[in-house]
């Protein structure tokens, strides 16, 4: 398998790129990936550039090691909490809006397709991190857990919006109330997982697949179904009224067509 593989700005991000997938993996696997605002700042920047490469496709976001991310590095922000003061919640508010909201903004306003790979656990704010990606496959390994509330915290990167999208309310209180962990099987029982793979070699396999689809289209899907959330029925049929009429001019269409009829598989470029 060739790789074309390049370090981010921080040995904390690891950047390749395989075919038309870059690859994103959180490297602090002696912390169990936990997030710092270093190795949130080179994802923001990394999914931005993957944006604006048009030879890229897909993104698939991973972990190194045995989880795909613990959450906030508690350890490397401990003096933070300790110090408290009157500007620890402003601070705090800071760090939340320019760090950390702003890797969940940039996962979901890519407008090419994101895919989580789990080997390992998600927690916390990791696990709002999977969710905030379009799609999400693991190994029997992958797991899931809200455990915000075992720190005497609430989820705060987009959980309560994506996780009772995926999988019902009620299932949404429970994992945030509990702080359980959820295996990989009953993940993909109650659509937190979308597949099960064997290894990451299949992950990818899954990603070339979703990756070979036409960009525009892609986009244009991406756009719609995170619009639509929050859209009336009628706002989502307009949506749908105005990508389509965009697609229609695109000469990926045509492609698709004449694929069609003349029995081929479809070679997309993305104009």
């Amino acid at each position: 398998m060739n790789t074309d593989q390049s370090q981010a700005p921080t040995l904390e991000l690891l950047v390749s790129t395989q075919g038309a997938i870059r690859v994103l993996a959180m490297n602090r696997p002696q912390t169990k990936n936990g997030l710092t605002l270093e190795l949130l700042s080179a994802l923001v920047e990394e999914l931005k550039a993957a944006g604006s490469d048009e030879t890229i496709r897909a993104v698939v976001l991973t972990g190194r090691g045995e989880a795909f991310s613990s959450g906030l590095d508690f350890r490397a922000a401990m003096h933070l909490v300790q110090a408290g003061g009157p500007d620890f919640a402003e601070q705090t508010e800071h760090r939340m809006r320019n760090y950390f909201h702003a890797a969940i903004r940039a996962l979901t306003s890519l407008s090419k397709p994101v895919i989580a790979f789990l080997d390992g656990v998600a927690a916390g704010f990791g696990c709002d991190l999977a969710l905030a990606c379009d799609l999400r496959v693991g190994t029997k390994r992958a797991r899931f857990g809200e455990i915000f509330i075992k720190r005497g915290l609430m989820p705060d990167g987009g959980g309560t919006y994506t996780l009772p999208r995926l999988i019902g309310l009620g299932r949404a209180f429970e994992m945030m109330l509990t702080g359980d962990i959820v295996e990989a099987e009953e993940a993909q029982r109650i659509g937190l997982l979308n597949r099960i793979v064997e290894s990451e070699a299949d992950a990818m396999a899954f990603a070339e697949r979703i990756a070979a689809g036409p960009p525009l289209v892609m986009a244009e899907i991406k756009h719609a179904l995170y619009a639509g959330l929050g859209n009336s029925f009628d706002a989502a049929l307009e949506n749908e009224v105005r990508g389509q009429l965009k697609l229609l001019r695109s000469q990926d269409f045509m492609e698709g067509v004449s694929a069609f009829l003349m029995k081929r598989p479809p070679l997309f470029t993305g104009q």
